[in-house]
């Protein structure tokens, strides 16, 4: 390797704050809670079909069930400090945490 170009594609930010690192933490993310995104496992997926499911479901279970501890909000309530938060509570599409089994069981509306 001779050089590395900073390049923007996306955005304004000055080619001296571009970074790669909110993408890699994302990805770590995905294949810590997804074993079919890493390679040489036994979960590894075969089919295109079977890791796009798994992908979604992985989005899902992150969005609703997973409290991510930097959204938190501090509260005050007795010896309650803190109010965990998923991502969706963070952007008001849900007011409390979704267990597994809610997920599983809630059915899309289908539109009329």
């Amino acid at each position: 390797m001779i050089a590395v170009t900073k390049r923007m594609i996306f955005g304004d930010a000055e080619p001296s704050q571009v970074s790669t690192t909110g993408v890699e933490r994302t990805q770590l993310s995905s294949r810590q809670s997804n074993g079919r995104l890493v390679r040489k496992t036994l979960s590894f997926s075969k089919k295109r079909e079977m890791l796009e499911w798994a992908c979604a479901w992985e989005d899902l279970v992150y969005n609703f069930a997973h409290a991510v501890k930097t959204l938190r909000l501090r509260v005050q309530q007795g010896r309650r400090k803190w109010q965990p938060r998923t991502p969706t509570m963070a952007v008001g599409l849900t007011d409390h945490v979704w267990s597994i089994k809610e997920l599983d069981e809630f059915h899309v509306p289908q539109k009329a």
